[in-house]
């Protein structure tokens, strides 16, 4: 039985290599990357408390994995509703705290069988 030939790849293939387990922390760069914003405007976001953030033993700022989509959001209502860099930070509490509330109403209403239920 003869075996297949490799297949080889041209030179000039670009070749993307993604790590399969999660990451646990984004550098600035890369969250800069992922939510489309200029890493100088992430850095000032960060010292808003726009999104969390941390630094490691030489400075430099670390992200968790959901800072892209959370600064994403941030420049949307941002744009969408003509707001400062602090107030979206109080909007974005805000929804966050609404989205706590209806999902303890969905799990105290999940054992409800009276159609009279509003959600």
């Amino acid at each position: 039985m003869a075996s297949a030939p490799a297949r080889r790849r041209p030179p000039n293939v670009l070749v993307r290599r993604y790590a399969i387990v999660p990451l646990d922390r984004l550098s600035l760069d890369a969250t800069a990357r992922r939510s489309g914003l200029h890493p100088d405007l992430v850095r000032r976001m960060a010292a808003l408390g726009v999104v969390d953030a941390s630094r490691d033993a030489h400075g430099r700022l670390w992200f968790g994995p959901g800072a892209p989509a959370t600064l994403a959001r941030a420049q949307r209502l941002r744009a969408g509703l003509h707001l400062n860099y602090a107030s979206v930070g109080l909007v974005l509490d805000l929804l966050e705290r609404i989205s706590e509330l209806e999902a303890e109403l969905r799990r105290s209403n999940a054992g409800c069988r009276s159609d009279e239920s509003w959600i």
